[in-house]
C-alpha cells in the first residue's frame, strides 16, 4: 500500500524536468570540501566497493562523475570462450526467459510485448522464439553497460518516453512499464545472431549516452526514431556499449533460437562478463 501510495505521488511530478534538475545537481560544481563530503557520503550510503574504480575518491569532481566511474583495469573478467554471452552489467537479475507468444515477463503476473518494447513489429518478430534477460542496476551499482556478444552495431532505436522509477515497486505495479520509459536498443550482429540491448531509463536517469554513438543521447529534446549504421560498428565482448547518469535497467534480447540461456534465479547479483546464454 505504501508502495502505490508513493507512485501515485510520483504520477503528479514531472519526471523528466525532475529527472533533469537531478541530474545537473550531481553534476554541479561545488567547493572541494562540499565535492569531497557529497561523493564520500554517497559511496558510504550505498555501501560502494571504491576499490574497484578507475580513481581514487578524491579525483571525482561531482556525484555524478562518481556515479559514472570506469572500473579499474581487471576488476571484472570477460569469459571469451566462443559462443558466449555475457551479462551487460553488474546488478540483479530481475527475471529471464524463452519469448513465448511475443510477450516478456515485467514481474510476477505481469507480461509485456515485445512489439511494444521495441516499437517496431517486424523487429519483434525477429526475435520470436529467442530468449531474454533483464538486468536491474541498482544505484550501488556500476552504471556503464557493455556489448554482451562481439560483432557489429548496424542499427539503433531512440524511443522518448516517460521516467517512471524501475525499482521492486514500480516494477511490480506499473503497467508496461518497460514500455512506456524512455530507452534505446542497440541492435548487433554477430556470432551468436542478433542481439539487442535495450537500455531503459528511469526517474533521475533521464540521461542516456552511447559510447559508439555520441550523438545521440537522451533526456535532451531530441527526436526519436531509428538510426542505422553502415558500415556499422565493429564490437567485442565486453566492450563498453553505454552510460546510465544514474540507475536503471538493461534488457537483453537474443533472435537466435539455438541460443539459450544458463540456470540463471530470479534476483540472483550479476556481474558484467559472467555467462549468461551459449549457442547450444
Amino acid at each position: 500500500m505504501k508502495d502505490q501510495w508513493v507512485l501515485g505521488t510520483l504520477g503528479l511530478v514531472p519526471k523528466n524536468l525532475l529527472s533533469r534538475a537531478v541530474g545537473a545537481a550531481a553534476h554541479a560544481p561545488f567547493p572541494a570540501p562540499v565535492r569531497r563530503l557529497s561523493v564520500w557520503a554517497f559511496a558510504r550510503a550505498y555501501d560502494i566497493d571504491v576499490a574497484e574504480a578507475e580513481l581514487p575518491l578524491s579525483a571525482y569532481a561531482t556525484v555524478g562523475e562518481f556515479f559514472t566511474r570506469r572500473l579499474r583495469p581487471g576488476a571484472r573478467s570477460i569469459d571469451r570462450r566462443p559462443g558466449i554471452a555475457v551479462s551487460p552489467a553488474d546488478g540483479r537479475l530481475l527475471n529471464c526467459g524463452r519469448i513465448d507468444g511475443g510477450e516478456l515477463i515485467q514481474a510476477k503476473g505481469r507480461r509485456f510485448s515485445l512489439a511494444e518494447l521495441l516499437q517496431n513489429r517486424h523487429d519483434a518478430e525477429r526475435f520470436a522464439g529467442g530468449c531474454w534477460a533483464t538486468v536491474y542496476l541498482s544505484p550501488r551499482d556500476y552504471h556503464r553497460v557493455h556489448h554482451p556478444s562481439e560483432g557489429e552495431v548496424v542499427a539503433a532505436r531512440y524511443l522518448p518516453g516517460h521516467l517512471w522509477p524501475v525499482n521492486r515497486a514500480a516494477v511490480e505495479n506499473i503497467e508496461d512499464l518497460f514500455c512506456v520509459n524512455e530507452r534505446v536498443t542497440t541492435y548487433v550482429q554477430g556470432p551468436l545472431g542478433e542481439v539487442a540491448t535495450i537500455m531503459v531509463g528511469a526517474t533521475s536517469v533521464g540521461h542516456i549516452t552511447l559510447s559508439y554513438d555520441p550523438t545521440l543521447e537522451t533526456n535532451r529534446g531530441l527526436a526519436g526514431g531509428p538510426r542505422s549504421y553502415t558500415p556499422g560498428h565493429r564490437v567485442a565482448r565486453g566492450d563498453e556499449l553505454g552510460t546510465f547518469h544514474l540507475g536503471s535497467t538493461a534488457i537483453v534480447l537474443f533472435a537466435n533460437p539455438k541460443v539459450q540461456l544458463e540456470p540463471l534465479e530470479e534476483g540472483q547479483p550479476m556481474r558484467l562478463g559472467q555467462v549468461i546464454a551459449r549457442l547450444r
